[in-house]
């Protein structure tokens, strides 16, 4: 039986996927497990998730999560929900007080929703199968949750696809543990300390990037010369576009009663 420290560290990103159907008994048992295993704020479960698994809905999805060919390629598309609109009704229909259409409301509800969303990863794995999270879901917050026909007081958080792998890539790492440990307060690392950390991601992970020909041809183009130019360049993390799809983030939030 595989360990939970064995899954845990056997975690890869699965961006290409073989098209076997997830039978949906296991993906039901999965997220059951998931749900039963989340801390939940209040035990008000606050979560929803979205299974997708029709062809001409998962095509609408590719094209919000900026057509990435995994959405595509893997059988099922999961998008998780930070969901109060279930809670609100029920407080509604008793009489009491409404409350969580608001900021608190939405923190609360998007941290119960990447719990379940991490628990679900981890039972998918312990199937052998493989996951992969989609960061563009913050990105398309607004369109997504217009697609998924979600209420007020419900928006995506973040989606995963899941399927049969049909790639084998190796292990990414990790900075090194006393980068995340800090011991009773926060211990800002010096310059001898940040180098030391970020030494050999610096290396391997631009390496990894270059040795793409079409990404070592864009990071010449826009001159990049290191791995932290890299990341907040408009090849990677645009700081420009993250300032815009940031505002759109704020409107959806917004619109959707979580802030006013």
């Amino acid at each position: 039986m595989t360990t939970l420290s064995q899954l845990l560290n056997g975690h890869r990103s699965i961006r290409a996927f073989r098209p076997d159907p997830i039978d949906a008994e296991l993906i039901n048992s999965v997220c059951a497990d998931a749900i039963a295993g989340g801390s939940s704020s209040g035990n008000l479960n606050s979560v929803s998730i979205i299974v997708t698994k029709d062809e001409a809905r998962k095509e609408r999805l590719y094209e919000l999560h900026f057509k990435q060919d995994m959405v595509r390629q893997a059988p099922l598309v999961l998008t998780f929900c930070a969901d109060w609109f279930r809670t609100r009704e029920w407080l509604a229909s008793r009489g009491a007080r409404d409350n969580f259409n608001n900021l608190i409301g939405y923190h609360v509800a998007a941290f119960d929703a990447m719990i379940v969303a991490q628990n679900v990863c981890l039972g998918f794995e312990a199937h052998g199968l493989g996951i992969c999270y989609m960061g563009t879901t913050l990105h398309s917050m607004g369109e997504i949750a217009d697609f998924l026909e979600l209420p007020e007081t419900c928006v995506p958080v973040t989606t995963i696809v899941v399927g049969v792998p049909a790639e084998d890539p190796p292990k990414r790492d990790r900075l090194p543990l006393n980068a995340f440990i800090h011991h009773e307060t926060y211990a800002p690392p010096n310059s001898a300390e940040l180098d030391a950390i970020y030494r050999e991601r610096d290396v391997a992970g631009l390496k990894r990037y270059t040795s793409n020909p079409h990404l070592k041809a864009l990071a010449e183009e826009h001159g990049i010369e290191n791995l932290a130019q890299f990341y907040t360049s408009k090849v990677k993390y645009d700081p420009d576009v993250f300032a815009v799809d940031s505002e759109k983030l704020r409107a959806v939030l917004e619109r959707k009663r979580f802030i006013p």
